[in-house]
């Protein structure tokens, strides 16, 4: 069965019983570093025959398209239409000089800054040049006085790899200073094209015009604020040469509008048909965890969910979610035989009854498996319990790990530091080590696969940096396993439609006035709309 609409995942029977496998068809974009960048620019170039030149001619009628969108929305009058180019010495500057020469021929009046020495420029470069100058584009090596309506950033490309000083440093400095409407071409000058790390000085752009697909330190921070709005054009290097080149991108994330992100429900369903959770959370005098893990679960489409917490916090649990199903810490195998799915963590605390549960869950029980916050603590301060994991995943079991930086630090015996340098690479090690999919937890969180692939979530709101914004995440990706999504397409969807519905509720009440309770709410209004929409 096949839900329609512009964002169409389809949700399939995997066998006679229970199961659905969500495929993702049509909104899936991926992301390249540089190296992959470079690999498959040589793939188009030199295996499938298409030019330099084209390519070039292309990424530069994308940028002008941009342009002309930014004149027509602000309405510029045909003297107001002004233009300045800073151009390097590489591909990107010919890609500026390219973008000149043409919005020259429409009627701006442009002017080309070039830094660096014509003695280092490209091939390329020199083409874009000798061609531009049969066009009425003024050339200087001095700042110009005037101010620009627009600025574009064609100084430095993909491959930067060194720290920007001296006349750079002041070229990039100066761009930042200038009014005016700043576009950077593929990259703002100065970011790690691979890890959005700031080289020393950076161009801080209003929009990035990229090119093929978008590229890790366009996503990643402090990269992703430097690049501003980010549009990715189509320019002939697509995934026609991924056969080509032997190889496709590791990485890749969902992109807006969705409508369909959730499994179907059967006509003929039942509560029990449409997945049962078991939660072991809201320990202690934490109550809260459990309340909102388990609203989050049902607004994300589980048929019924059961808490397994103390005796004392069963009024409040009950009280806040009068749906929810209870059970004594005693009881949890008898609801692992009755459950679908189990979550853990969310409020747990560190006390022997919530580790032998844990215990229990990952030694005795063989349903997949939501691992949150006290229970990746525990996992962390003893090597038994990361034997035990490691072992059930070999095996094959389902298991979901969601740590933010500080319990992946934890896990993996990294520094914090550590951990903020290189999340994608610390992260799909302990995937693999284990035999997990990890869902590190940020600004731009990650979902790993044990075999390597990454799904990078653009979703979300600086409000969601709330209590409890990590147990309502807990509650989805539980309820959509529970409704028979495989593990890692679980995680992924899971994280997108929490940040979605985050974007959903600070639209309501503002980024500050966003509680985890709002977000919970949010989850379901979101989920409505592939009703309402």
């Amino acid at each position: 069965m096949r839900c329609d609409g512009p964002l169409a995942f389809s949700w399939q029977r995997k066998s006679a019983d229970k199961g659905f496998h969500l495929r993702r068809k049509g909104v899936m974009k991926y992301v390249v570093d540089a190296r992959e960048m470079k690999h498959y620019e040589e793939t188009v170039m030199d295996i499938l025959g298409m030019p330099a030149s084209v390519l070039m001619e292309r990424a530069a009628l994308a940028v002008a398209e941009e342009i002309r969108g930014y004149a027509a929305a602000r309405k510029l009058r045909a003297e107001d239409k002004s233009l300045l180019v800073v151009a390097g010495s590489g591909n990107n500057g010919a890609d500026g000089l390219a973008v000149a020469r043409i919005l020259s021929q429409e009627g701006w009046q442009v002017t080309v800054y070039s830094a660096g020495s014509r003695a280092h420029c490209t091939r390329e470069w020199e083409r874009q040049y000798k061609i531009m100058g049969f066009y009425p584009v003024r050339v200087v090596s001095n700042w110009p006085v005037e101010e620009y309506t627009v600025l574009v950033d064609a100084l430095f490309g993909i491959g930067l790899s060194r720290q920007i000083q001296g006349e750079y440093g002041a070229v990039i400095r100066e761009i930042n200073r200038r009014e005016g409407y700043k576009l950077s071409i593929d990259v703002p000058s100065g970011i790690h094209a691979s890890t959005g790390r700031v080289m020393g000085e950076a161009v801080r752009a209003d929009l990035t015009v990229t090119f093929g697909w978008a590229k890790k330190g366009l996503l990643f921070y402090p990269g992703a604020e430097y690049a501003g709005r980010l549009a990715v054009k189509e320019i002939g290097i697509n995934q026609t040469c991924f056969e080509a080149a032997g190889n496709k991108p590791g990485m890749f994330y969902y992109e807006e509008p969705a409508t369909a992100l959730l499994p179907p429900r059967r006509p003929d369903g039942h509560k029990g048909s449409f997945g049962k959770v078991l939660l072991a959370a809201g320990f202690e005098q934490m109550p809260g965890a459990a309340v909102l893990a388990a609203r989050a679960a049902y607004h994300a489409g589980a048929g019924m969910v059961k808490v397994v917490c103390p005796e004392e916090n069963r009024c409040i649990l009950q009280t806040a979610v009068p749906e929810v199903l209870w059970a004594g810490p005693e009881d949890w195998r008898q609801v692992c035989d009755w459950a679908d799915v189990a979550a853990i963590g969310p409020g747990l605390g560190r006390n022997a009854v919530g580790k032998g549960i844990l215990t229990g869950l990952l030694a005795e029980s063989r349903l997949p498996l939501v691992l949150d916050a006290d229970a990746l603590n525990l996992i962390a301060g003893d090597m038994s319990l990361q034997i035990l994991a490691a072992g059930q995943g070999e095996a094959g079991r389902s298991m979901i790990l969601t740590p933010h930086e500080g319990e992946l630090s934890r896990l993996s015996g990294k520094t914090m530091e550590q951990v903020r340098e290189d999340r994608e690479h610390v992260s799909r090690a302990l995937a693999r080590d284990l035999h997990c999919i990890l869902v590190c937890k940020g600004a731009r969180t990650l979902v790993c696969r044990e075999q390597g692939e990454i799904c990078v979530n653009l979703s979300g709101d600086n409000g969601m940096g709330t209590a409890g914004s990590g147990d309502v995440l807990t509650g989805v990706i539980a309820a959509l396993l529970a409704q028979g999504a495989e593990a890692f397409e679980a995680a992924s969807v899971g994280v997108y439609l929490h940040g979605l519905a985050g974007e959903r509720a600070a639209r309501r009440y503002g980024s500050h006035g966003l509680t985890a309770g709002r977000l919970a709410e949010a989850v379901g209004e979101y989920a409505a709309l592939q009703v309402l929409e």
